[in-house]
Order: C-alpha cells, then structure tokens, then sequence
C-alpha cells in the first residue's frame, strides 16, 4: 500500500518479535508495559498467541520517507474469545446473512482489558487508513480497536469509525496520605464494612509483597497454579501458557508486582499486577483455597495500598465488576472503535450501538450515584 503524494508505505510484520525492539518501543513509549516489546513478543514466544491459539499476530506498520512513524499491535482473529468487548452476536448476525465473519482484524493487547495507546506513533490518521486498507483488500467482515484513548476515538470517528462504549471501575488517587485517609473519604457504614472485610481476610493468613527479581521461580509456580484453577471455573480454558509465566519475571522486571497470600508458608492465593508510569495495572488473580474477602485485599485494598505508599495516581483493575463500587473504585467509560466496510452490516452496528450507549450512560449514571463516598469528598 502506497500513497505516492506522501511517500507513506504500510506494511505487515509477522509478529513483533521480528521487530527491532528500540523501533517498536519508541513508538509505545515507556508508561504502558502491556505495550512494549517485552510484553509481546513474550506473547509470541510463548505461544499464548499465534499457532492454534486464534490469535495470529499481525502488527501493522507505516513508514513515511523510509522511517518508521507509526504501528499498531494487530492481530487476525479467528474467533472473539480474550477481547472483553465482546461481539458474539455481531457475528451471528453477519453469518445468519450469509457473510463470514471469522477472521477479522483485531488491534488490541490480547488478554488485556486495561485502557491505553493502540495506535502507536504520531502517524495515527496514515496508521487507520493502513488498517482500513488491510480489511477491505483481504475481504475481511471487520476491523476492531479495543481500550484506546479518548484521543484516538476521535481520530477514528474522524474517518468513519463507529464508537462502542463499556464500563469499567478504576480507582483514584487523591492525594491520600495513607489507606486510612482514603477510608475517611468513604461513608461510615462503608469504612466499617471494609475495615471488618480486611480484619477477616488477613486471619491466619499472611500477606507478602514481591516485586521484580523478588519474585521467584516457586512464587510464579504459585501464581500459575492460580491462574489455571481461576481459568478453568471461568472460562473453560486459560489463554496463557505455562511458558509465557515462566518468562514473564525476567521479561517484564521491576514491572511486576504480586501479592501472595500464606497458610504456613504455603502459597494459597495472589494476585499479580504490572506497574506502569501513573497506574497500576491489576490483571491476575487466583486461589486454591476460599477464604474470606481474600479476593478484595489482594486485588484491591493491597493496590491501594501500594499505589498509596508510591505515589501512582490510578489502579486499573480489570473488567467488569460491580462490586468494586463498594471497595472506592469509580465507574469510567472504556470504548472501543470499529470499522465495517459492508454499508448495510455498518448500519445495523450503528443502530445497536445508539441503544447500547444509552444503556451503558445510564448505567454508569446509576453506578456514580452508588459511590461509597461522604458526600463532602465525592469525587
């Protein structure tokens, strides 16, 4: 693909670990550590993505007068599964009507529901119309953006793109000099409630914090086993691989951070969380054994803890997840953009996705007014 007049060149990698490093990193920056070299191409290495996986990696580049100025963490999907937006009913529509769905272009951080860059670089308009490129000339149904900015909707909506919203809780720090400041923000009924939730998850068991070279071989055992016991009542089939935890320590460094939790020194549940530039990032968690709001001290009140004490200014902590309202976490829309070149396919999407976005503003709407703040300290 070409644009003569501009002298712009995209093209298809066949994965990012083909990639330079330096090349690719410049383009992601340093603060999103799902986005770095590192983080990827460990997917790929690992085989969490490519093989048999339905995640066959495709990162698209663009090149203006022989530099590279823009790329995008593609991927042709072969079904809808690790996405958390999810599109299940789009694609039976499609096939109900004769068309094929399956594969469609996926630009995304596979497993990774956490809102950031998709569209690396500053070449973002030239990055879209490769993408746009990529779809129509391989006849695919679809091309999908997940967890972008708010910037990059923009440009995206500019072309034609259709915006989808979700809704995720993420929480805020502000200013807190400590978890008991921040407990002061809440109501009184809901600082109880918490204090009680953490009293009773920490009874008889103890609580370690580990980061990077800390982390050891047995503890990323621990954490796998985790995963899978998680995985397995969840979804059926966890989309990691052993070997993607077996390189991940050494892959992501200082970036990881785990919480474990000890029954007489044997590991019995953690939650493991990678720490970008202002917001920790929360993004496995397991037990082998259920214990009391262990869950909500390891994934949320341990984070607030950590991000407290080191100053960060948000916490990421996965999909979904109303009962994060009640532990201070704040409702924030996510959204996503898609590209549907068949006219009539496109038309369908937008009228379900006027009605959903009201759905979704209500419920966010709903989800503001349940905040567990003192109405003196609402965010």
């Amino acid at each position: 693909m070409a644009d003569r007049e501009a002298d712009i060149i995209a093209r298809i990698a066949r994965g990012v670990a083909e990639l330079p490093a330096d090349q690719w990193n410049g383009l992601a920056g340093p603060h999103d550590p799902f986005l770095g070299h590192a983080f990827l191409s460990l997917l790929e290495r690992s085989g969490s993505v490519g093989g048999g996986s339905g995640w066959t990696p495709l990162p698209v580049m663009v090149e203006r007068e022989g530099r590279v100025t823009a790329g995008a963490p593609a991927y042709l999907k072969g079904h809808s599964q690790g996405e958390y937006v999810f599109d299940h009913g789009w694609a039976e529509a499609w096939e109900t009507a004769g068309g094929t769905y399956y594969p469609k272009l996926q630009v995304a951080v596979p497993f990774t529901p956490c809102v950031g860059p998709r569209l690396l670089g500053g070449d973002k308009n030239a990055l879209l119309a490769a993408l746009e490129t990529v779809t129509v000339q391989n006849q695919l149904s679809s091309a999908h953006i997940t967890f972008l900015t708010e910037e990059e909707v923009k440009t995206a909506e500019a072309r034609g793109w259709l915006r989808r919203d979700g809704l995720q809780f993420h929480w805020f720090n502000r200013g807190y000099a400590g978890f008991d400041e921040f407990l002061g923000a809440l109501s009184s009924r809901k600082r109880k409630a918490i204090r009680k939730e953490r009293a009773a998850a920490i009874d008889g068991v103890e609580i370690i914090t580990l980061r990077g070279a800390a982390i050891e071989p047995a503890h990323w055992d621990a954490m796998w086993n985790f995963y899978q016991h998680t995985g397995a009542r969840k979804w059926g089939r966890p989309y990691l691989t052993r070997a993607f935890f077996d390189g991940v320590g050494a892959a992501m460094g200082d970036c990881a951070l785990m919480f474990l939790a000890l029954d007489q020194g044997r590991p019995i549940a953690g939650a493991l969380n990678f720490i970008g530039g202002d917001t920790l990032y929360g993004r496995y968690w397991g037990a082998i054994e259920e214990r009391p709001f262990l869950h909500f001290e390891l994934s949320y009140y341990r984070a607030i803890d950590w991000v407290i004490d080191h100053g960060l200014k948000t916490i990421q902590a996965g999909a979904q997840g109303e009962h994060k309202l009640a532990r201070g976490y704040e409702p924030v829309i996510t959204p996503s953009v898609h590209f549907l070149p068949d006219a009539g396919f496109r038309r369908a999407v937008m009228d379900f996705l006027l009605r959903e976005r009201e759905a979704i503003r209500l419920e966010h709407e709903w989800a503001r007014a349940a905040l567990p703040y003192r109405s003196d300290s609402s965010p």
